[in-house]
């Protein structure tokens, strides 16, 4: 039986950037999935232990036509672990140190190096920076996809509506 995609209830699910102190990495996959998510995703982010937003993250996330400059660094709350569909961690520690989640909650980790912790030159830096945010971008729409196609393959119908009886009818009627 074919099914019209109108007819396919998708639902919006709730992803979770997780990082240590959220001062790049979460901020750029946050970003990209912002600009990349459409209707099907709420994006969020937060940190362990919140810092400073990084200006060399704002600055390669600005080359690629995306502005972070406006977020800040949230502290993860148990509110943000209870809304979350995915989990995705992006640091050793974030991942090493992330709470419990609640059954259902999907968790993947995407080991990425700390751009932030390049020592030399402010071009090498603003590399190492670039090469984060192209793989952030990269990992952001394969999970994506991946998702997609999760709900795709579970996906249900809308049932037809129903009419409700007249015996139906005449109790709600007399509540």
């Amino acid at each position: 039986m074919a099914v019209a995609i109108s007819e396919i209830h998708f639902r919006i699910m709730n992803i979770l950037f997780l990082s240590t102190g959220k001062s790049c990495r979460a901020q750029m996959a946050e970003g990209w999935a912002r600009q990349l998510a459409g209707d099907r995703f709420t994006i969020q982010s937060a940190a362990l232990e919140p810092k400073r937003s990084n200006r060399h993250a704002i600055g390669v996330m600005a080359e690629a036509g995306i502005d972070i400059s406006g977020e800040e660094s949230k502290l993860l709350s148990a509110e943000m672990l209870q809304k979350a569909d995915v989990v995705v961690t992006l640091s050793g520690d974030a991942d090493e140190q992330c709470p419990v989640l609640p059954k259902g909650t999907k968790k993947l980790h995407w080991p990425l190096s700390d751009p932030a912790q390049t020592t030399a030159s402010k071009e090498p830096i603003m590399s190492r920076f670039r090469a984060c945010r192209d793989e952030i971008s990269e990992r952001v729409v394969d999970l994506f996809q991946d998702l997609l196609r999760q709900s795709r393959r579970t996906a249900t119908t809308k049932p037809p509506a129903r009419k409700a009886s007249r015996k139906t009818q005449r109790k709600t009627s007399t509540l």
